[in-house]
């Protein structure tokens, strides 16, 4: 039968096991460049995703909506939900809650990519300093998973508006300009994960060493990095045709000059040691967010859950 994982089950596998997932399956092998494009759909109120992926011996496909105007009505603005197969028989094997998923991978495939960098980090500074930009799930969940695998001191959350602080920060600060210059100089993480279309930091402040993980756009004329942070970093990417096709943080800086369009590093040459991120330059992870990935953390919550490929529905 098939099994259902629903967002509990999904969200059982945590943080350190979806680093895992994501990290074995480059190391062993995985070709992101070899994953097939998602189909952005426009539809009359947002947009549908179709996104799927095959390997290892599994298969499967996550469909998902962005509505904008569902904030307004109370309601999420990303739905999805993930369909998981066995490659030999493409019998469904199991039902998952996708935006659990998502929620769980898109940090996951964050941190994996930079791992060392924060251990680095780490030892060096003791607890880690994180700015956020946005204090949705994916800044909450880029909190909780740095904080799962190295010491974090302190967490400053940035949004437009501010507002009461979040569980999981120290401080909720506004969006401008003034009150975000000395912690973004300071810290040694920053994370955006909006909504945003235009840069919502100056990236001379970012300090050499730092890790930002950019992860709100994924349109190649939306971005939340300039073209100044984009210059001076080593930028890593999950797929060069990927980063060129949707990231408009790696598209409008090398279409300003800023960004050499030879400069990109993936996640599997650092994570295999074949590209180096110089210590004295920030560190920049930019992700749009992958098939392969679902895939692959999909089948971890799967495996936890007891399954196998072998099930029939």
């Amino acid at each position: 039968m098939t099994t259902m994982l629903h967002e509990e089950d999904v969200l059982a596998l945590g943080p350190v096991g979806a680093v895992a997932a994501v990290r074995e399956a480059l190391v062993g092998g995985l070709d992101p460049d070899g994953d097939v494009p998602r189909a952005i759909i426009p539809l009359a109120h947002g947009q549908g995703l179709l996104m799927p992926s095959e390997s290892g011996g599994w298969f499967g496909v996550k469909i998902a909506t962005v509505a904008p105007g569902n904030a307004a009505r109370g309601l999420r603005r990303i739905n999805a939900t993930y369909l998981l197969h066995g490659s030999e028989t493409l019998t469904p094997v199991a039902i998952l809650d996708g935006v659990a998923l998502t929620t769980l991978r898109t940090p996951a495939v964050s941190v994996a990519a930079c791992l060392d960098r924060l251990r680095a980090l780490a030892d060096a500074r003791g607890g880690l300093r994180l700015v956020v930009f946005g204090a949705g799930p994916q800044g909450e969940g880029h909190v909780a998973t740095v904080r799962a695998h190295v010491p974090v001191a302190d967490v400053t959350v940035v949004t437009r508006r501010g507002g009461p602080v979040p569980g999981w920060a120290d401080r909720h600060t506004t969006a401008d300009g003034v009150e975000t210059a000395a912690p973004v100089s300071r810290a040694d993480v920053v994370v955006t994960a909006t909504s945003a279309r235009e840069p919502v930091i100056d990236g001379r402040l970012v300090r050499d060493g730092a890790v930002v993980l950019a992860v709100g756009s994924h349109e190649p004329d939306v971005r939340e990095l300039d073209g100044a942070l984009m210059g001076r970093a080593t930028v890593v990417v999950e797929s060069r045709e990927t980063a060129l096709r949707e990231a408009g943080d790696v598209v409008m800086a090398m279409r300003e000059g800023s960004l050499p369009p030879d400069s990109l590093v993936t996640m599997t040459d650092l994570i295999a040691s074949r590209a180096v991120a110089p210590a004295d330059r920030p560190l920049v992870v930019k992700t749009c967010g992958m098939a392969w990935q679902d895939l692959v953390v999909a089948v971890a919550a799967y495996r936890r859950k007891g399954g196998t490929p072998g099930e029939r529905s």
